[in-house]
């Protein structure tokens, strides 16, 4: 049971260390060069479906490195998944006001605000890639050498 709580949380940490990346590296920059009247509807079409994708996977990652230390594994699957579930709090104070305010229907998509929030959105989510890179660079490193 061990070994599939960690594989659970490797593949998990991936993937969202995948989408994360993604999102900050290509879509997101792309998304900014678009300027805010198109970046502002871009971004509420990526949130309504990343909103859904990208909480399971940190879930799943932590809860899986939480399992497989319950299991028996060594602390670093309890690090690996607890940096994941820190996203949660993380994303409910930094994010979640931002994205609410990035889909509200009275932001005037063309104003210097709806600019400021992409870019603060931007700089936030960069974060959680880093996160999710460190927690999925933990678990891949105790798969080979633990």
């Amino acid at each position: 049971m061990k070994t599939l709580f960690e594989l659970l949380a490797a593949l998990a940490s991936g993937l969202f260390t995948g989408g994360a990346l993604f999102i900050h590296f290509v879509e997101h920059p792309a998304r900014m060069e678009l300027g805010p009247a198109l970046g502002v509807p871009s971004f509420a079409a990526m949130y309504k479906r990343a909103s859904k994708m990208q909480p399971l996977l940190a879930f799943f990652s932590f809860f899986g490195g939480v399992a497989a230390w319950f299991a028996g594994a060594n602390g670093w699957w309890l690090i690996g998944g607890i940096i994941m579930g820190s996203l949660f709090p993380y994303t409910m104070v930094m994010m979640l006001p931002l994205n609410k305010e990035l889909t509200a229907s009275g932001l005037d998509e063309n104003s210097p605000r709806a600019a400021e929030l992409l870019d603060r959105w931007g700089n936030f989510h960069k974060y959680r890639a880093i996160a999710g890179l460190v927690a999925f660079v933990i678990f891949l490193l105790l798969l080979r050498f633990a």
